[in-house]
């Protein structure tokens, strides 16, 4: 297959995460070429929870940094998330259903190939730092991901 799939994750949700995820996996599957461009919430998908440093931060950032989700499993729901309850639930329906976790997800998206890219302007904006990210991540300009996304067959926009 000759097709390319760009996905652009903007949002922090676990429930829209794993849509994208599972979208980036199945086009891996057919033969696609994927690449996932991360924006401000998004971001918070690929931080990894072993690297979060608050050193060389602003006030701002340690306090946004405290706040926001580090990771795929502390996404919250985009609906019913109900202080955490509604997200345990649909965890373990998932669990009931074999279904994959938004994490497997991930690392299945890592293990296919797929493209990761972190908005260069989100990074700085929202105080993360490249090292604070998955390693698969390569930090880009609005301008560069427009270059992939205008290559792409399909772009979606989660």
């Amino acid at each position: 297959m000759n097709k390319k799939l760009n996905l652009l994750m903007f949002s922090g949700e676990y429930d829209k995460a794993l849509s994208g995820l599972i979208l980036a996996n199945s086009a891996k599957n057919v033969g696609a070429e994927v690449s996932i461009f991360f924006a401000f919430w998004g971001l918070c998908l690929v931080r990894d929870p072993e690297k979060m440093n608050l050193e060389d931060k602003t006030a701002y950032e340690k306090m946004f940094d405290i706040v926001t989700p580090k990771g795929p499993d502390s996404l919250p729901l985009s609906k019913m998330n109900m202080s955490g309850i509604g997200k345990k639930m649909l965890v373990k329906m998932m669990e009931e259903s074999d279904t994959p976790t938004l994490d497997a997800f991930l690392k299945g998206a890592i293990k296919k190939g797929v493209n990761f890219y972190g908005c260069k302007l989100s990074v700085e904006v929202m105080g993360f730092k490249k090292e604070e990210l998955l390693p698969e991540v390569k930090i880009i300009t609005a301008d560069e991901y427009l270059k992939d996304a205008f290559d792409s067959d399909i772009q979606l926009f989660i």
